[in-house]
């Protein structure tokens, strides 16, 4: 972070890893704040390059004086429940359609590589977590 420099905002925004542009939904949430958007765009392909086909989230911290840093956070944990399983989406009723099965094995994978964004140094605890993400999608954890 800029030493010095006077927080306007934060914006978090969910983009394709490498393929984002400047139209909506980037443009719609950094065009209000004046940022050069196409400074972004680029910044973040070039540092999602290697990740594409994923959606990954970007924490913008925008300066009064236009400038701005951003980091990135891993895939929210529906998406790599999503890949997990190869599913193009969750159930429309989660408690009537089933759409998969995790197993705890895969659980705990999906867990751990969440945990640097997760509140909880816990496994177990992100693990719950992922579980109730799983079953509000229509998952079923054995």
């Amino acid at each position: 972070m800029a030493v010095g420099k006077k927080v306007k905002t934060i914006v978090k925004i969910n983009l394709n890893a490498g393929t984002a542009t400047p139209a909506p939904p980037v443009g719609t949430a950094l065009g209000p704040h004046g940022i050069n958007i196409m400074d972004f765009v680029k910044q973040y392909n070039e540092k999602t390059a290697d990740k594409s086909g994923q959606v990954i989230p970007a924490v913008i911290t925008i300066f009064e004086d236009r400038s701005f840093v951003f980091i990135l956070k891993t895939p929210p944990v529906a998406d790599m429940i999503k890949k997990e399983l190869r599913l193009e989406k969750g159930s429309g009723v989660p408690h009537r359609e089933k759409v998969g099965k995790l197993t705890n094995d895969q659980v705990r994978k999906i867990a751990e590589s969440k945990m640097a964004d997760l509140n909880t140094r816990n496994v177990d605890q992100a693990m719950k977590s992922v579980s109730g993400t799983a079953r509000s999608m229509g998952v079923d954890v054995e």
